[in-house]
């Protein structure tokens, strides 16, 4: 639960940064900017459509995937509540908590990986496409974060330095912290 609560804590850092967005969170946000909705809300809303992508795929979920999707979203909509948005023109605050986004995300993410209790919703597309298309990881998930991040753009989601950052820094920071909590 720490882990996911992290995650969503890293969402609302980068969501408040105002500096982009992960191709998922972008997504969301573009989703949420169409229907009024919170963005931690249309994550909960969209992972349930997601999680039924499973079953052609061949995918089960634990608890640890039931968790994700409530928990996420939620923490996210709290985190967003509690942080504050910082002016305009404070382009170092605004830099440090996308930063410290992406580096809270990747901890919060190796956290609950680390369980084995189940991977979220958006990996376990990932996974289930990589087995039945025989694609590598890589191409399965690059293929769908690069999908999920034109429409999530289209609908007006954020797309900016941080999503570049995202895109480059959070393989290696979660690759880091899994060291660190999955010592397997």
């Amino acid at each position: 639960m720490v882990g996911l609560v992290l995650f969503g804590v890293g969402i609302a850092l980068m969501v408040e940064a105002g500096l982009g967005l992960g191709p998922w969170e972008a997504l969301n946000q573009g989703v949420a900017r169409q229907t009024g909705q919170e963005i931690g809300t249309i994550s909960i809303l969209l992972g349930i459509p997601i999680l039924a992508l499973w079953w052609p795929l061949g995918e089960r979920p634990g608890i640890g995937t039931v968790l994700n999707v409530l928990t996420i979203g939620t923490s996210t909509n709290v985190g967003i509540a509690l942080l504050p948005t910082p002016a305009v023109d404070a382009a170092p605050i605004r830099l440090a908590m996308m930063l410290a986004g992406v580096l809270v995300i990747a901890v919060g993410s190796a956290i609950y990986l680390s369980t084995d209790l189940g991977p979220g919703p958006r990996d376990g597309l990932m996974t289930g496409a990589a087995r039945r298309f025989g694609w590598s990881i890589r191409r399965a998930r690059t293929a769908i974060e690069l999908t999920v991040l034109m429409i999530g753009w289209a609908l007006g989601g954020s797309v900016g330095l941080g999503t570049v950052v995202f895109a480059l820094g959070i393989g290696p920071l979660l690759q880091l912290a899994l060291r660190v909590f999955d010592r397997d």
